[in-house]
């Protein structure tokens, strides 16, 4: 049995942070309905790639797996008490518009708490319910381009650079998961459900913590990135990724004149003062960076890895895929639609008990379960 097994779930959000959690919730066994409007998420037109699954988008299959489907007006007045009947028999709700755009709806916390006291209630906005930002649009990279977080990706002199990821929207989905689980655990000793913010913002503010703390105890020092293979602000030479002969390589940290050695490099050997690993970081990076090319990735991981230095292969996903490694793990699990396999996706994350939860349930289509959830 899976932990939340009975745990009903309304999903009213679309795009990628609110259908991410309650993706998550889905995991880990509770029934959630994915509540559309008559066209659909916009999700399902959202292409990231040249590949579709039917007629939608990989990322609204990808992120609404494992979910039922009701397609429903919420503009319509008198379908408000189809939705009242669900969330009576509800224990979560789940939403990401724009701030007002639930009440309006007749959708807000204090109307659902009037229908289901126990209801949880859970919320995505971009950029909290005050503040000038209240309005704007709730949009991964406008959140990571407000929030610093560009600044530390890229070497000194590079312009500001995303993520590669949407992590402000996946962040925020995981932290209301978080909310929620921990509500869940409240309402058992209360009876009453409680109303749960996150939103891109803070979540990626949040995760920016050990530079924030730093910035905050240091005079409001900016960090400084490496001119020379950045991979952090913060840390020392010769934590970066390093082209090679063949492939490349990467390395965290360790000791600068140990590494010397191992590579037969006699010029890191000189830098026997832990504290110039920083204040010379760029310096000694350059030196690492030269001296990296003459021989293979391979090369260099067969002599670092037998002398217990933190080190890794920088991979392709082909690479990635042809590991045992990655085979060990076993992340990518089959979907399938009346017992055929539709398409591949990762599994859920989380290990319970020594086991892990797939599924082959895929995202509904528009209104598939109209008649088991609106009759």
């Amino acid at each position: 049995m899976k932990p939340l097994e009975g745990i009903t779930v309304l999903d009213f959000s679309q795009f990628l942070s609110g259908p991410s959690a309650t993706l998550r919730l889905a995991d880990l066994g509770a029934d959630v309905i994915k509540v559309e409007r008559p066209g659909g998420d916009i999700a399902r037109t959202m292409y990231v790639s040249d590949c579709k699954i039917g007629n939608d988008s990989t990322l609204f299959h990808a992120i609404n797996r494992n979910k039922a489907g009701i397609s429903i007006d919420l503009k319509q007045p008198e379908n408000l008490e189809k939705i009242k009947k669900l969330v009576k028999k509800a224990d979560v709700a789940v939403f990401n518009f724009r701030p007002g755009v639930a009440e309006k709806l007749g959708l807000s916390y204090e109307t659902l708490k009037e229908w289901n006291p126990r209801i949880i209630y859970g919320r995505i906005y971009g950029y909290g319910e005050k503040g000038p930002w209240r309005d704007m649009p709730g949009q991964d990279l406008l959140a990571q381009s407000l929030s610093g977080v560009t600044w530390l990706n890229g070497n000194a002199e590079d312009a500001p650079t995303p993520l590669g990821l949407s992590l402000a929207d996946m962040f925020a989905g995981q932290h209301l998961v978080q909310g929620i689980l921990a509500a869940l655990v409240n309402r058992e000793m209360t009876d009453e459900g409680v109303c749960i913010s996150v939103d891109l913002m803070e979540s990626i503010l949040d995760i920016q913590f050990e530079m924030f703390t730093a910035y905050l105890n240091n005079g409001h020092k900016t960090p400084q990135r490496s001119r020379v293979n950045n991979a952090n602000a913060y840390i020392g030479a010769p934590y970066g990724i390093y082209e090679t002969k063949e492939g490349y390589l990467a390395l965290a940290m360790g000791s600068i004149v140990v590494l010397g050695q191992l590579l037969g490099c006699k010029a890191l050997e000189s830098y026997e003062d832990p504290t110039e690993w920083a204040t010379k970081r760029d310096e000694i990076k350059a030196i690492l960076k030269d001296h990296l090319k003459s021989e293979t990735a391979d090369h260099w991981l067969e002599i670092l890895e037998a002398n217990d230095i933190w080190c890794a292969k920088v991979m392709n996903w082909d690479e990635l895929f042809a590991t045992e490694g990655f085979r060990a793990l076993d992340m990518v699990q089959t979907i399938k639609r009346d017992g055929k396999p539709v398409f591949e996706t990762t599994r859920c994350p989380i290990t319970i008990d020594g086991k892990r939860y797939f599924c082959d349930k895929p995202a509904p289509e528009i209104g598939e379960d109209n008649d088991k959830y609106l009759n």
